[in-house]
């Protein structure tokens, strides 16, 4: 039995005292947000956020196995938001995904409507040439299934409702969602709301696809409207990096309305998009002052290995970068890259771990240069 074919479906149960710690750390961490943020200066606000957006529109494509070009769907934010873009040579999935990023982001207050969805899935399928129902849910007579292909005998994750349901279970959503808003007849806390929504979005199942993403999203809006505006949070970027956990928890818990674990799990997982954000929020302050300090100072070549390192983002090149990646970056002789690595140690920009082939090279981000 699939938890929408219990009689009492879609009324979830859980244990409320056992989220309201973390429910407490959201608020605090929603505080250290706003902190950190303050110390991003005005002109580049804008830059960050098309940065975070971008970040979070490519990783919660690839959760569901499509990889998009981080530069491409930047430059399409920008256009979304006003800002200088060049739009030549974005597909239609970057277009798409980055288009329903932005629309999440400016109209998060409002209510969520059936237009609003509609829209959302619009965008995500705008280059898709074999769904039937773009911009409608499903309407195939055939069962919609969650499947992992094995060869010889695919592994059933989960069989949605039945497609003419659709409309019934989409108005009780969209007036439970409304309603558990803050100013909402039946309130609901930031997690707990968020939670449900995300659990409760794709066990409908309301799209032939598309589900995953606008799932995600709808979570994000949750988290949105409690605070009271974009939260800019990691949420599509941390679950990626932990994507088997997630499809676990969401398989765990696709059979029963008791919801308390899968609540608790993605509580954790907010809490650490949360941590995740401000962590980039610090490296971009870092990144700014960094390049105050060393303004001037760099040579082409050094400036181009710089930029390099920042864009690889906070993660940065796994295990340092070597003379070798150095030498690829710029495509000089080894004379002048090993003369221009010892240049940037020396001056502060670099820290040196390792000799020989076992040499690697860091970014310098010193704790004068963080918030």
């Amino acid at each position: 039995m699939w938890n929408w074919e219990n009689p009492d479906w879609p009324k979830f149960t859980y244990d409320s005292k056992r989220l309201e710690s973390l429910e407490a750390k959201f608020l605090v961490k929603s505080g250290e947000f706003l902190g950190a943020f303050k110390h991003v200066g005005q002109d580049d606000r804008d830059m960050l956020k098309i940065e975070l957006i971008s970040e979070e529109a490519v990783k919660t494509s690839e959760i569901e196995g499509e990889i998009l070009r981080r530069d491409s769907v930047q430059c399409s934010l920008r256009q979304q938001f006003g800002l200088e873009g060049d739009a030549t040579n974005i597909n239609e999935a970057e277009h798409g995904i980055a288009e329903m990023m932005a629309d999440l982001y400016k109209r998060f207050a409002d209510p969520l409507t059936h237009n609003m969805l509609f829209d959302w899935h619009k965008m995500l399928m705008s280059g898709d040439r074999q769904i039937e129902d773009i911009g409608g849910y499903r309407t195939h007579p055939e069962p919609m299934h969650v499947v992992t292909p094995i060869a010889g005998r695919p592994k059933v994750h989960f069989v949605a409702p039945p497609s003419n349901r659709m409309k019934k279970e989409m108005d009780s959503f969209i007036t439970w969602f409304n309603d558990s808003a803050l100013k909402g007849k039946n309130p609901l806390p930031a997690l707990t709301r968020a939670g449900i929504a995300h659990l409760y979005f794709v066990c409908i199942h309301p799209f032939e696809d598309g589900n995953g993403r606008i799932g995600r999203a709808i979570a994000e809006k949750s988290l949105a409207e409690n605070l009271g505006q974009p939260t800019l949070i990691a949420l599509a970027y941390t679950i990626e990096r932990s994507r088997r956990l997630y499809y676990e928890a969401l398989e765990r818990n696709n059979k029963d309305l008791e919801i308390t674990d899968w609540l608790k799990y993605f509580a954790g997982t907010i809490l650490e998009a949360q941590q995740n954000t401000i962590n980039r929020v610090d490296f971009y302050v870092a990144k700014a002052k960094f390049y105050q300090r060393f303004r001037g100072r760099l040579n082409e070549r050094q400036e181009k290995a710089v930029a390099r390192m920042f864009r690889e983002g906070i993660d940065g090149f796994k295990g340092g970068l070597s003379a070798e990646n150095y030498l690829n970056i710029t495509k000089i002789s080894r004379a002048t890259a090993t003369r221009d690595l010892q240049e940037l140690v020396e001056m502060g920009a670099f820290t040196k771990t390792g000799e020989l082939r076992h040499t690697r090279y860091s970014l310098k981000l010193s704790e004068e240069n963080k918030r």
